[in-house]
C-alpha cells in the first residue's frame, strides 16, 4: 500500500524546503506528477495506522500554513 500526498502551499507560510525536511524525516519520498509525496507502507496496512500516520503529517505540518490532501492505495500506483 501506498500513501500519497499533495501539498498546497501558502505565501504566508513556511519554506518549501523546510517542509520537505519535515515530510522526508517521516518517511516520505519526492515523486513527480499528479502528487507530490508518497509514504510507501511495503504489504497491507490497517486504517487506524494510517489514520495515526495521517494525525502525525497534520502535527509536523501544524503551523505552517500548508494544506494537505492524502490519498491511500492498494495496488501497484
Amino acid at each position: 500500500m501506498k500513501t500519497y500526498l499533495v501539498l498546497w502551499f501558502n505565501s504566508n507560510g513556511a519554506m518549501p524546503s523546510e517542509v520537505n525536511r519535515s515530510l522526508m524525516s517521516l518517511g516520505f519520498k519526492q515523486v513527480q506528477g499528479n502528487y507530490d509525496y508518497v509514504y510507501d507502507w511495503g504489504d497491507n496496512v490497517d486504517l487506524d495506522e494510517i489514520l495515526l500516520f495521517t494525525d502525525r503529517i497534520q502535527m509536523t505540518l501544524k503551523g505552517t500554513g500548508v494544506m494537505f490532501k492524502t490519498e491511500t492505495i492498494n495496488g501497484q500506483n
